[in-house]
């Protein structure tokens, strides 16, 4: 039985000796969550769950970005929203998920209130990971046809890795994730609107996950089989899944080592295709003005979420191709500030975006969702014709971010929540996770301090 394997692992996870790179890449997760979060924490849907729930703040031992105290199930509800919500957040390529949002969130929260060191912090953060981007490889790509896996896949490494952060028991660990199976949900209609409902997709599991260990410990049971029961999750929610990929390499090949970590800030299948466009335009040094047409060709899976030449709003325009990729070639890049009011008002962004072509290209079609890659072509006003094959993404594991690019993304994002000194001092303390006597941070706007 699946869950019986995961449990096995995951129980030997709480006190294995685990690799250095092991435990050096799962606090580069939490960074790079952080850095998501923090910005994400003062926009809706974040700033409206505050007001929603604001009976479970002021009290409890978890925290959320802000600092509040919240209860454990809330803080992970909020700040797994508010962590995927500026679209800067992780991405497993290979099971099609961003697993920072539901697994760190409900990690942290739980890590929290019961007390956790920084060390069983980052544990339950490997737990998760390791046990929800498996599953999401077994389900993928045909789960994706409806699903979006940061919200089902999510909900099973939520309660993992909650349920490791609150050292549960073997049979509390498969009971946890039995029941968190059943709540795992999130569909992809949620991508097509104005709608806040993406983000909710994190935070919804994160607090699934919670819930799941909370009634875990306290003796509620679950299915066992409902991974690959036969009405189970696999068999609903996929076609033919593929079970042998959740216990491949469990405990030794680390997917948490291989994360793809956001260079730009929307939906990650644009990125090939603007990383293509910035190295044109960089390399030949265009202007606006040089550019007649782009074309882009691309797999089929990501062009079906992300091809609409005419975004409404901000969250539109995060998964529009033609406008992230429009703004990449007159800015030279795309960050929070792309996607301000006036930013998408700007006409001559608006005429560039018609200028962009997109393909779906059969043979990158197939190689979904191991690659992501995208063919640019670029024709000139004078006539040239400029051609760049992009096979992987910025930040991709084949072309990952650095320890030091990763702190510049971490302070870009943080230093106007936080404050220059704040930022750093968070930073610092993120680094030292493994050696922290607990994983409760104060946040304060300006300014953290780690409280023992």
């Amino acid at each position: 039985m699946l869950m019986q394997q995961l449990a096995d692992y995951a129980i030997k996870e709480q006190t294995a000796k685990l690799p250095a790179d092991v435990i050096h890449h799962a606090k580069r997760a939490v960074i790079d969550w952080y850095a998501a979060l923090l910005p994400g924490s003062l926009c809706p849907p974040a700033t409206l769950l505050e007001q929603a729930f604001a009976e479970d703040l002021d009290r409890g031992r978890a925290r959320l970005a802000t600092g509040r105290r919240a209860t454990t199930r809330t803080a992970a509800l909020i700040n797994g929203a508010a962590s995927h919500t500026v679209e800067f957040d992780d991405i497993h390529r290979d099971s099609g998920y961003h697993p920072g949002s539901p697994t760190i969130s409900a990690a942290l929260a739980a890590a929290q209130s019961s007390g956790a060191t920084g060390e069983q912090f980052l544990r339950a953060v490997i737990v998760g990971y390791e046990t929800s981007t498996r599953i999401g490889e077994a389900v993928m790509p045909s789960h994706y046809n409806f699903w979006h896996t940061t919200g089902t896949v999510g909900s099973f490494g939520a309660a993992a890795s909650a349920a490791t952060a609150m050292r549960l028991n073997h049979d509390q660990f498969m009971h946890a994730v039995a029941t968190v199976g059943t709540f795992a949900a999130g569909l992809q209609q949620a991508f097509l609107s104005q709608a806040m409902s993406k983000p909710l997709h994190g935070g919804h599991a994160a607090d699934a996950g919670v819930l799941a260990a909370l009634a875990a410990s306290k003796g509620v049971t679950g299915a066992l089989d409902i991974i690959e029961g036969k009405k189970g999750f696999g068999n609903a929610m996929s076609v033919n899944p593929d079970w042998s990929k959740v216990t491949k390499g469990l405990g030794t090949d680390y997917h948490i080592n291989h994360m793809t970590f956001k260079a730009h800030g929307c939906c990650g299948h644009t990125f090939p295709s603007i990383d293509g466009v910035l190295h044109l335009v960089m390399q030949h040094k265009l202007k606006p003005q040089d550019i007649k047409k782009i074309t882009l060709a691309t797999y089929k899976a990501g062009l079906d979420i992300i091809d609409n030449a005419t975004p409404e709003g901000e969250y539109q325009a995060k998964f529009s191709l033609q406008y992230t990729v429009a703004h990449a070639a007159i800015f030279g890049s795309v960050r929070l500030n792309a996607f301000t009011s006036e930013r998408m008002k700007d006409a001559e962004l608006r005429d560039m975006m018609k200028k962009v072509v997109c393909v779906a290209d059969p043979v990158f079609s197939k190689g979904y969702p191991n690659q992501r890659a995208s063919q640019v072509d670029i024709e000139t006003t004078d006539g040239r014709k400029l051609s760049h094959f992009q096979p992987y993404r910025k930040g991709d594991p084949e072309l990952p971010l650095t320890d030091d690019e990763l702190n510049a993304k971490f302070m870009e994002l943080a230093e106007p929540v936080l404050g220059d000194a704040g930022a750093k001092h968070l930073l610092a303390q993120l680094w030292a996770l493994d050696k922290a006597p607990t994983a409760e941070f104060e946040i304060q706007r300006g300014s953290v301090r780690a409280t023992a």
